[in-house]
């Protein structure tokens, strides 16, 4: 099987072009989950978050073409913010869609992708319409019955199994469930431990991505990310929006800010004239290859 090595901001994934279904290997679309657990392994496959497939749009979407996303662990989300970069970079550069701008069908509807092209003609950076944040806890979702209330927007208290981890998160979907948590200091956050207590809290129903975060300006944040199905990330786009939102909603922060991963910049906006948020950051190209299985 032919694929494409790329990531945004060190976030990477394995990329399959299926716009051409008959080179496509046998079960690859039968059972994605599978081949996605086998070549993302960092030891026994090619290695990555996730595996993504670039595809036609289903028929009855307005779109240019598709993308569908699985984790390490072989589930499939909604939308990855790093991930569609990389896409929209896939599908240009190799000429399956020259549409400017691109609109690409997810599991959260059809995005529109603004990009710029380097001097060879290639896409170096792409802005993302995010669309609008839901911020109904239904939506999230989260069962706010096991969480205690604050007087901030969408912000609740909530304990893990164990007693000494205790946290006040705000959450929103950007496509994805996401909790935004706020620290003094990201270098005491034990990220291994905790992360797996909050992804697969009781009250997240669709299990949660967990986002750390230390204020540096109001303009101006240092991250890190809990993957839902992946673990610890260098970055996470649909995360990095969801605290550019919480940001708002708490008063911590302005909205259009700077947010420092562990694997670089992403610059986010939520827009007040039309409530979308705009996400702009890199895609980079790593190595292509075959992968025999």
């Amino acid at each position: 099987m032919k694929f494409t090595k790329m990531h945004g901001l060190g976030n990477d994934y394995v990329y399959v072009n299926g716009f051409d279904p008959r080179k496509l290997p046998p079960g690859l679309l039968d059972n994605p989950a599978e081949i996605a657990r086998r070549i993302s392994d960092r030891h026994l496959g090619v290695g990555g978050d996730g595996l993504i497939l670039l595809l036609p749009p289903e028929e009855a979407v307005d779109a240019d073409c598709r993308m569908r996303m699985f984790n390490i662990d072989g589930s499939e989300g909604e939308m990855c913010g790093n991930g569609i970069r990389c896409l929209c970079k896939l599908a240009h550069d190799s000429g399956v869609v020259t549409a400017h701008p691109m609109n690409v069908q997810t599991g959260n509807g059809v995005l529109t992708l603004a990009y710029t092209l380097d001097d060879n003609g290639q896409v170096d950076c792409v802005t993302v319409d995010m669309g609008e944040p839901k911020l109904d806890p239904a939506d999230v979702p989260v069962d706010v019955r096991q969480m205690t209330p604050t007087d901030q927007p969408q912000t609740f208290g909530f304990k893990t199994d164990d007693p000494a981890a205790t946290f006040i998160g705000t959450f929103c979907s950007t496509g994805n469930p996401h909790v935004t948590i706020y620290v003094d200091d990201l270098n005491v956050v034990a990220l291994e431990t905790v992360g797996p207590l909050l992804e697969h809290h009781p009250a997240f129903p669709s299990r949660m991505n967990v986002h750390f975060v230390e204020v540096l300006t109001r303009d101006e944040v240092k991250v890190r990310h809990w993957e839902r199905g992946s673990g610890v990330t260098m970055a996470c786009g649909t995360g990095a929006s969801a605290v550019c939102v919480a940001g708002v909603l708490t008063g911590c922060g302005e909205r259009t800010i700077t947010a420092h991963l562990p694997g670089g910049q992403l610059v986010l906006e939520w827009k007040e004239s039309d409530n979308h948020v705009y996400m702009t950051g890199p895609a980079t190209t790593v190595f292509t290859g075959e992968w025999n299985g």
